[in-house]
């Protein structure tokens, strides 16, 4: 008897907690299934607007590396890639798609969706932070908000399209999830930003920019500004000598890389602006930038629907430039933790380092050059996130502060708004046609009409080869003189070797809008002499010779 009367105490002792633990796996199941349907759904909505892009030879040439990475080359040996190579970020990703969809155009398309939507969900959690309830809801909201909607055409070219210094942005913000989440210092996590940086940088060189020097420059300052001896602030001494320590191990690994055998990088331009270039040419172009990467940029559009939606995003350039402005006065006030508001203080960083760069060097041509600081994008709209969503999701003090628990409904409200405003902007983007391929008419030729393997321009190459699923190869060519050469960058030599390689035709293209052709006739002839056949197809003029044509190449 009394041993039942303890049993049934016990049980019943047992069962609040029992249930308590049950209610907190099934919201944490729930709450994993939301992110992951959101996800997949922005995943989804990001590959039909990728396919609004037709797929060019900048993202074929790095499936082609993929291609052969994922077929042994794992070192691409042979390779010549520019100083962006992608080598351990896209081409690796790349690789992982085409094993699953094989090699063509939706492999550009697919790995530009993935890279998106996990950008997009690394922004979330960088802006959510720690917060939890109606604060984190706010910081999610806007830092999805203000990356919801990429503009069509020239902001989908810049970030949901071709590999390039976006994609970057995934590690980044992996960096900075790291260090925001430990909340206190810990020895790894220094060596975990270390190795992330080294691995980063060895794929792109505005990781020294956008991280490596913002973390360096952040944390020197605040133990310079701290009144606590050296050995207090050993958590961000250990963080700056992480981030140079991987700048260096970086390098290293590429020279490794070129000493057995791997691929050789262009070295980075880092030629500087006049100074009248950069007030003249450079910052006007810059001002554009900002507006297109958050899909603003109405400059020299038509009135209609689709403008107006385009000008509704002028709502998040602003928030964005008050949160820099914000995040900015506060700079200065978050030392006194070693690890309390690092994150803040490295988006700030990031941002302002890396647009100053870009306006002081000679790569800004037109708006397109927005890809040099595409990082700017996700580190503005999370840095929005945590600076301004608190006062959206604040309780009832920060309410006050507010002046009246009102002023908070509002800006929720208008918050819904705008978000409203983004989504059916981004559903009116959604109708835009899917493009085809550039040169697919050629492509579609070569493939019915199967006289070999050629030579072209740049953009008339890679992409001919990718889109053919590799069943016709075209190789891209330059002129050094009068005299036909292969191009500079992303080739593999192989494709130019006449002991591996047969080529008997060049392709003359006058080019289009943006991607300019290859039409000298009189250097292709000078190098091969008299063709032995003409082919008429469109624009494309191809012409044939009964020899390999690698064999006259310099």
């Amino acid at each position: 008897m009394v041993a039942g009367v303890t049993d049934v105490t016990g049980t019943a002792a047992l069962v609040p907690g029992g249930r308590r633990w049950v209610r907190r796996w099934v919201r944490r199941l729930l709450v994993g299934g939301a992110w992951t349907v959101a996800v997949a759904a922005a995943f989804a909505v990001y590959l039909r607007l990728a396919g609004t892009r037709a797929v060019n030879s900048d993202g074929a040439s790095t499936a082609l590396a993929a291609w052969d990475l994922l077929h042994g080359n794992l070192l691409l040996r042979g390779w010549s890639l520019p100083d962006a190579n992608f080598s351990t970020t896209e081409v690796p990703q790349y690789a992982l798609v085409e094993l699953a969809v094989g090699l063509g155009q939706n492999v550009v398309h697919i790995a530009a969706a993935m890279t998106y939507a996990l950008v997009l969900l690394l922004v979330a959690l960088v802006a959510k932070g720690t917060a939890a309830g109606r604060e984190a809801a706010a910081r999610i909201a806007i830092g999805v908000g203000i990356m919801l909607a990429p503009q069509l055409a020239s902001g989908v070219n810049v970030l949901v399209s071709s590999p390039d210094h976006f994609g970057t942005s995934a590690p980044l913000l992996l960096i900075l999830l790291i260090i925001d989440r430990v909340r206190r210092p810990r020895w790894w996590v220094p060596v975990m930003v270390s190795l992330l940086l080294a691995w980063a940088q060895l794929a792109d060189s505005v990781v020294l920019l956008a991280a490596v020097i913002p973390l360096a420059v952040v944390c020197a300052f605040r133990v310079a500004r701290s009144q606590q001896r050296l050995a207090a602030r050993w958590y961000e001494i250990a963080l700056a000598g992480g981030a140079v320590a991987g700048f260096a191990l970086a390098q290293l690994a590429y020279r490794v890389i070129h000493a057995v055998g791997g691929y050789t990088e262009r070295p980075l331009g880092t030629l500087p602006a006049p100074l009248g270039e950069i007030f003249s040419h450079n910052l006007p172009i810059a001002a554009e930038c900002l507006l297109l990467l958050p899909g603003a940029d109405f400059l020299g559009l038509t009135a209609g629907a689709g403008t107006l939606f385009v000008a509704l995003h002028l709502v998040g350039v602003a928030v964005a430039a008050a949160a820099i402005v914000l995040g900015g006065w506060r700079f200065g006030r978050r030392q006194a933790n070693p690890a309390g508001g690092l994150t803040g203080q490295l988006l700030v960083a990031g941002i302002l380092i890396n647009f100053a760069a870009f306006v002081a060097t000679a790569h800004v041509f037109d708006v397109t050059s927005a890809r040099e600081i595409a990082p700017v994008l996700p580190f503005a709209a999370a840095l929005a996130g945590r600076e301004l969503g608190p006062y959206l999701g604040a309780a009832r003090v920060r309410a006050g502060r507010l002046r009246g628990r009102w002023l908070r409904r509002a800006g929720v409200a208008a918050l819904g708004l705008v978000l409203a405003g983004y989504l059916a902007g981004l559903g009116l983007e959604l109708t835009a046609p899917t493009a085809p391929p550039q040169d697919a008419q050629l492509t579609a030729w070569l493939e019915s009409h199967p006289i070999g393997a050629g030579l072209s321009g740049y953009w008339e190459a890679n992409v001919v080869t990718l889109t053919s699923g590799g069943r016709v190869a075209v190789r891209p060519l330059t002129i050094a003189g009068n005299r036909i050469v292969p191009t500079g960058g992303q080739i593999k030599a192989d494709w130019f070797s006449p002991a591996r390689s047969l080529v008997d035709f060049v392709v003359l293209f006058p080019g289009v809008s943006g991607y300019p052709g290859f039409g000298d006739r009189q250097a292709v002839l000078a190098t091969f002499g008299k063709p032995g056949r003409v082919y008429q197809v469109g624009q494309y003029t191809i012409l044939w010779w009964p020899k390999n044509l690698l064999a006259d190449l310099r």
